[in-house]
């Protein structure tokens, strides 16, 4: 796959994340932050997120999704800054240009996608904003998108509050999005030559995920089947999570075949009746279900009933915690990792697919601004133009 070069106004989660997918494919990813202004730490706020492990701009909640970048600090508030920009665009011959700030900021920066199109019209513009550019004002955060897209009315306990996911789901779905359409970009260009504008609401692109409950709306559905289930699933029964004597195992059964298997397993024989036969039945019943459920496996190890289940073929585990995960033979050695400037090892989340080629070992993020006068110098800017840059704060 020809390497590609990747110039993103980039900060937070949701778009860095969509970069750093680029990044494992081997494609140049330039990260452009903002210069100093005096009222705050320079840069993606997110750099002085977490605790810290190198230095005091690259803190532990920031190396994850910033491997293996470059890091520019242009002012794009500067008409200077944006010559600099669009003579990086054209020189660097850059195929993509993200950014994920709100759309009102798109034309006074000079990275609206008719302005960057103009300077090169095969570049593919993507943006990721809150609810897309017909609300140029809305700021974008996973947890508010959460409450707003449905996903904290559909997570948590029935009997408790909505909650808000463990993982923020939504910034990676909107970054997947960037992703996936540069991609589709591509393909049309080798086509047609000419690029792309693509702008991913992170309210749609969430929304786009209601697949299983949205939809129940004009089937005039019960209003249990569009809130909180808590562990189980609104409608394969039983899936849940129960107890062992020395912990909790999960299970689901996702077919009558499956019940059956699991019923013939003698220790849960005494589950089944002629009602829970079929999935309507055991619908019908979920709640003895549960109860029954948790009897049997209450009396036994953890071990004793997962041995059980996977020789009946049926889907369970142990819940497993966040170091558990890093552990498992199947992704020990597919972690990406990083060296730290000390020498430290840092391994981190493995790549969503093995691509042939991809890149699992990745350069540490780059501090504030550290390559912007190499990138600049490769853009053709000689030695007095970028001191001048500096001096006058067009660059940092």
């Amino acid at each position: 796959m020809k390497r590609r070069t990747v110039l993103s106004m980039e900060q937070a989660l949701s778009l860095p994340h969509a970069t750093l997918r680029f990044v494992q494919l081997g494609w140049r990813v330039i990260r452009i932050e903002s210069t100093p202004t005096g009222k705050g730490l320079p840069g993606d706020p997110n750099r002085y997120i977490g605790s810290r492990v190198a230095d005091d701009d690259r803190r532990s909640y920031f190396v994850a999704p910033n491997v293996g970048k470059e890091a520019v600090a242009i002012n794009l508030k500067d008409a200077r800054g944006r010559a600099v920009l669009q003579r990086l665009i054209r020189e660097l011959d850059a195929d993509v240009f993200c950014c994920n700030t709100v759309p009102s900021r798109y034309r006074s920066l000079g990275i609206d996608p008719h302005t960057l199109s103009e300077v090169k019209p095969d570049l593919i513009w993507a943006g990721i904003s809150a609810m897309g550019p017909e609300f140029p004002e809305a700021p974008g955060y996973d947890p508010v998108m959460q409450a707003m897209a449905g996903y904290m009315e559909v997570t948590g306990d029935p009997d408790g509050p909505p909650m808000l996911t463990g993982i923020p789901v939504i910034d990676l779905k909107a970054g997947d999005e960037v992703y996936a359409n540069v991609m589709a970009a591509l393909l049309e260009r080798h086509e047609t030559g000419r690029g792309r504008h693509i702008h991913v609401s992170m309210l749609q692109a969430a929304a786009s995920w209601l697949i299983t409950v949205l939809p129940l709306v004009d089937f005039d559905c019960q209003p249990n089947e569009i809130t909180r289930a808590g562990n189980e699933h609104r409608k394969f029964v039983p899936t849940n999570v129960y107890p062992a004597s020395d912990g909790f195992v999960f299970l689901a059964i996702g077919s009558d075949v499956q019940w059956r298997r699991l019923t013939a397993i003698p220790k849960f024989s005494r589950v089944a009746n002629e009602t829970r036969a079929t999935n309507e039945g055991r619908h019908a019943e979920r709640a003895s279900i549960h109860r029954d459920m948790a009897a049997v496996t209450a009396g036994h190890g953890a071990d004793e009933i997962l041995a059980d289940l996977r020789e009946a073929m049926i889907p369970a585990t142990r819940i497993l915690d966040i170091r558990q995960v890093r552990e498992l033979p199947q992704l020990r050695e597919r972690l990406t990792r990083t060296t730290m400037p000390d020498g430290r090892v840092v391994r981190m989340q493995p790549l969503a697919v093995d691509v042939e080629g991809a890149c699992t070992e990745l350069p540490f993020p780059p501090k504030y601004g550290a390559d912007t006068g190499r990138v600049l110098s490769e853009a053709g800017f000689s030695a007095p133009e970028l001191d001048a840059l500096r001096e006058d704060g067009v660059v940092a």
